[in-house]
């Protein structure tokens, strides 16, 4: 005799396990680490992508130069060598630690921004925003001041944040910090830089609180900023190139684009190979600093561009992750800011290259070839990833698994000394 079957209403054999699925992705999700892991791997993997990237478009202009074919993708290692540590250390370093230094940080980097007006300034491309330290060294102080003035627009505006819905509190102190930075940078002929600090502003007062028609005064500058950029003939003509046709003259105005996005057109949808790239012999200026997404599309094709994205948008979604569970208003002001930096910074890079934008002259973060660029980036991720390990529970979460990370290791390798003090090979199996 056979007993019943019983049919629960609305469960069957197929729902169970689909609904388990959805409660361990759900439970993963939610979890307070959830944020560390997404900022950490999505930021490493940009990286290696970088550094591989910037070795295959590099070598060929590196050789006919006559250089190591290894060269530039050698300093960028080196660069990346130099901002771990910082990047390291900075998420290591508590929410507090950072309203301690953010004002001596701002001042350093109008110091730094300061000596492009003396003999150390160094010009490149009509852009006077590189100083040299040494022989060899040179940096540019604009990217550090990215990250001062997104901490220290967090902690000035937290501080303010009641009083934000007055005009003179906005103004006062963050319309003179800002105008400062900004003005230095344009002195600088930067536009490019320019902007990404209007995005940076833009989303720290976003989030802030500041009332919409605050952000009206932030739009008439940004209009102010592309009518200068459209006062000279050179910026005027990659301005409007994006309207214009073809042309074969490598020194023609949308030549870059051009070439861009034959690059990518191309590459089809799997690439013609990792370090088979037909436009980096000479052909597409910048193929590893500004147009290094047009050689990822035609290598690696559109996976790899959709890969790239990808990416970032994990960075994006693990920074609104930040923004909405932690308690602190610093913390999601300085997280804003940064995102707003990073991922705006990354999408005008990639709509340059596409032609949806003009040459503007910024690198796509942690994947360009650039040192400053690079360091800058790889500190403010950091900051970023202390931030995410100061979510609520996410100490304690990364403690206990590091716990238990230690307990394994020594479980391992206890088993693997107890025969006589020395290690098990085949022949003790």
């Amino acid at each position: 005799m056979t007993s019943p079957s019983i049919e629960r209403k609305g469960r069957t054999a197929s729902t169970v396990p689909r609904q388990t699925l959805r409660d361990s992705w759900a439970s993963h999700w939610d979890s307070a680490v959830t944020s560390y892991y997404l900022m950490v791997g999505a930021s490493a993997l940009l990286l290696v992508l970088g550094l591989v990237m910037v070795l295959s478009s590099s070598s060929v202009d590196s050789l006919a130069a006559g250089d190591s074919p290894y060269k530039v993708f050698l300093n960028q290692a080196q660069f990346a060598l130099m901002g771990l540590p910082l990047m390291i250390v900075a998420s290591r370093i508590r929410p507090g630690g950072y309203r301690r230094i953010a004002w001596p940080a701002l001042a350093v980097a109008i110091f730094l921004q300061l000596l492009i007006f003396t003999p150390l300034a160094v010009g490149t491309k009509g852009n006077l925003n590189w100083i040299s330290l040494g022989p060899g060294l040179t940096i540019q102080p604009s990217e550090f001041s990215k990250v001062a003035l997104a901490v220290w627009l967090g902690v000035v505006l937290a501080r303010k944040q009641d009083l934000l819905h007055d005009w003179k509190h906005v103004a006062i102190p963050a319309g003179p910090a800002v105008g400062v930075v900004v003005g230095l940078v344009m002195v600088g002929k930067d536009l490019g830089t320019a902007l990404i600090f209007v995005l940076l502003v833009a989303g720290a007062l976003f989030v802030a609180g500041v009332p919409m028609r605050i952000f009206t005064v932030l739009a008439v500058a940004t209009a102010g900023l592309v009518a200068i950029a459209a006062s000279t003939s050179n910026r005027a003509g990659r301005i409007f190139a994006i309207f214009g046709g073809e042309t074969a003259d490598p020194s023609g105005i949308g030549y870059q684009t051009q070439r861009g996005l034959e690059a990518l057109g191309s590459g089809g949808f799997a690439g013609v190979g990792l370090g088979a790239s037909r436009e980096k012999w000479s052909y597409l200026p910048e193929a590893h600093n500004d147009f290094i997404f047009a050689v990822i599309g035609e290598e690696l094709g559109l996976l790899g561009t959709l890969l790239v994205l990808l990416l970032f948008a994990i960075l994006g979604i693990a920074m609104v992750r930040i923004i909405r569970r932690h308690p602190e208003p610093m913390v999601k002001i300085t997280t804003a800011a940064i995102g707003c930096w990073i991922i705006g910074q990354a999408l005008i890079n990639i709509g340059v290259v596409i032609g949806l934008v003009p040459v503007i002259g910024v690198p796509l973060p942690l994947v360009s070839a650039g040192g400053s660029a690079l360091i800058a980036t790889m500190l403010a991720l950091g900051i970023v990833i202390s931030f995410a390990r100061d979510e609520p529970g996410a100490r304690e979460a990364l403690a206990a698994r590091s716990s238990v990370v230690r307990r394994s290791i020594a479980v391992v390798g206890g088993a693997t000394w107890r025969r006589g003090g020395r290690p098990t090979t085949s022949d003790d199996k």
